[in-house]
C-alpha cells in the first residue's frame, strides 16, 4: 500500500479532525455515514467530504450493507492500520500499512454484511 500512497494527501488527511475522527470509529465497527455523523458529531457533508478524501487516499473502504427489505447502504471501515512518518538524510517517507484481515474475518464480514 505505501508505494501509491500521496504522502502529502496522507499527512493532510491526519491533520483533519474530522478525519481523524471518521478513521477511529470506522476502525472499531463498520459505519453508515450517518452513523458516523452521530458518532463524531459532525454533519453529513463534513462526513461525506472527509469520507471520499479518505477512500481516495485509500484509508477507508466502503462495503455494501443489504437489508432484508432489499434496501441496502454503504457502510465504511478504515483500511489502515498504521501511518508511520521517517525522517532521514534530508528526506521524509510515509509508510501506511493496511489491516490484515484473515480469509474467515473476510467471510465473517462479507456474511454479516448480507444478513
Amino acid at each position: 500500500m505505501s508505494e501509491d500512497v500521496d504522502r502529502a494527501e496522507v499527512l493532510r488527511l491526519l491533520d483533519d479532525e474530522y478525519a481523524r475522527a471518521i478513521l477511529t470509529a470506522a476502525s472499531r465497527d463498520q459505519m453508515s455515514a450517518k452513523q458516523l455523523a452521530d458518532a463524531i458529531d459532525a454533519s453529513p457533508p463534513t462526513v461525506y467530504r472527509r469520507v471520499e478524501d479518505l477512500q481516495s487516499a485509500g484509508l477507508l473502504v466502503e462495503e455494501a450493507r443489504y437489508e432484508a427489505s432489499g434496501h441496502h447502504y454503504g457502510v465504511y471501515r478504515t483500511a489502515v492500520d498504521r501511518v508511520t512518518v521517517t525522517f532521514e538524510d534530508g528526506e521524509y517517507a510515509v509508510r501506511v500499512d493496511g489491516v490484515e484481515e484473515s480469509t474467515a474475518d473476510r467471510f465473517t464480514r462479507l456474511y454479516e454484511g448480507l444478513r
